[in-house]
């Protein structure tokens, strides 16, 4: 009897594995450093409730849409918080005095001006063009009267004149564009609500028939005093820019990690269990090859050991009765080692057993050929 041991190596293609980072949305950078920006646009004053005074008529002043315009200097904090330093301008041509009982037209402006003090924050929403931003302001304002109002249905004659200052705040919202093909420039669209806190007091003086709070019809005469307007509520539209001195670096672009070829999974192991002819019993020989099989799937991560037996191409029947004897040969002898493997511990649920009798002989020869070496048992751990 010739029992032969052999170790055969398997090998798999393993193909690449790939990793690749996604790539974030190239998001613009909060405001960093020193900036200026410049804004202008339309500005529109609510009617202002003019103070009833015993000598001057009364009523609500009324204003023409006007023009705005303010530049600021600021810093920002990298963060998304961002302070500046603001002026501005603001002038409205004078529409009239509305009252209920006078029918007036108005001729000149006013003019306002102010230094303010704002904090803003602006909001990453996640689109690399676009960046809402909000805040307030405090300051302090100046408001100039040069204006006159006629009387249209009875004489009236009044000049409002003089310079007005006070405290002033606002609130603000706006869009931000950052401009792709100028590095710290941005595009902004804005509106901002403008007070400045009241009574404001201009000199006045009127030549007519009408006067006092109620604007009751009275003797042809002079009168001056002051036209004090208790609210002054004012909204302003404006397109602008903005540019960063020291805008912060763009982000780096999305990098890719390099390819990993993933690990080649471990060989396949091959043990070989030799019989003689006409034999399905194991030896002490074969009992030890198996042993060592049984030892080595107990140390690897092996999830199935497929079991194939064999027979050469002799047979004590010739033709198809003998490839059928054959057949059940190599079927019995892949058992025997499949039971003497579950002897040695191996769980018999990972064991497959074939038996393909002399169909796939490991020596080529012609028929009725006794081979030693094609009378054999394929142990292979997967």
């Amino acid at each position: 009897m010739k029992l032969r041991y052999g170790f055969l190596a398997g090998s798999i293609l393993s193909a690449p594995l790939v990793l690749s980072a996604f790539p974030s949305s190239a998001f613009a950078q909060p405001v960093q450093g020193l900036y200026v920006a410049g804004e202008g646009g339309a500005t529109f004053n609510q009617d202002q409730q003019v103070r009833m005074s015993r000598n001057l008529p009364s009523g609500r002043d009324r204003w023409k849409t006007g023009a705005v315009g303010l530049g600021s200097v600021g810093y920002g904090l990298g963060n998304g918080f961002r302070v500046e330093v603001e002026g501005n301008y603001r002038n409205n041509d004078y529409k009239g005095l509305g009252t209920n009982t006078v029918s007036t037209k108005g001729d000149g402006r006013r003019q306002t001006s102010g230094v303010m003090v704002n904090a803003l924050f602006d909001l990453d929403i996640g689109k690399s063009w676009l960046f809402p931003y909000f805040g307030a302001g405090v300051g302090y304002g100046w408001s100039a009267m040069r204006t006159t109002v006629t009387g249209l249905d009875r004489p009236l004659t009044e000049h409002m004149s003089g310079t007005f200052g006070g405290f002033a705040y606002q609130g603000i919202f706006g869009l931000a564009f950052p401009v792709p093909w100028v590095v710290g420039l941005s595009a902004t669209a804005e509106y901002r609500f403008w007070t400045m806190l009241g009574p404001q007091s201009h000199f006045a003086t009127a030549v007519g028939t009408v006067g006092g709070g109620d604007n009751l019809q009275k003797e042809y005469g002079v009168a001056s005093g002051n036209h004090d307007t208790k609210t002054d509520f004012n909204h302003s539209l404006m397109l602008g820019l903005r540019y960063e001195f020291n805008p912060a670096p763009p982000p780096p672009p999305p990098s890719v990690a390099p390819t990993i070829a993933a690990p080649a999974p471990a060989a396949a192991r091959t043990y070989l269990v030799f019989f003689d002819w006409d034999e399905a019993e194991l030896s002490d020989r074969a009992r030890s090859i198996v042993a060592v099989a049984a030892q080595a799937s107990g140390h690897t991560a092996v999830t199935r050991i497929q079991v194939g037996g064999y027979t050469d191409t002799s047979a004590a029947h010739p033709g198809a009765r003998g490839e059928h004897y054959n057949m059940e040969l190599s079927t019995r002898r892949a058992n025997a080692v499949k039971a003497e493997l579950i002897r040695d511990g191996v769980a018999g649920s990972i064991i497959d057993v074939h038996g393909f009798g002399q169909t796939r002989p490991l020596v080529m020869t012609g028929p009725d050929v006794r081979e030693p070496q094609n009378r054999r048992v394929e142990i292979i751990l997967h």
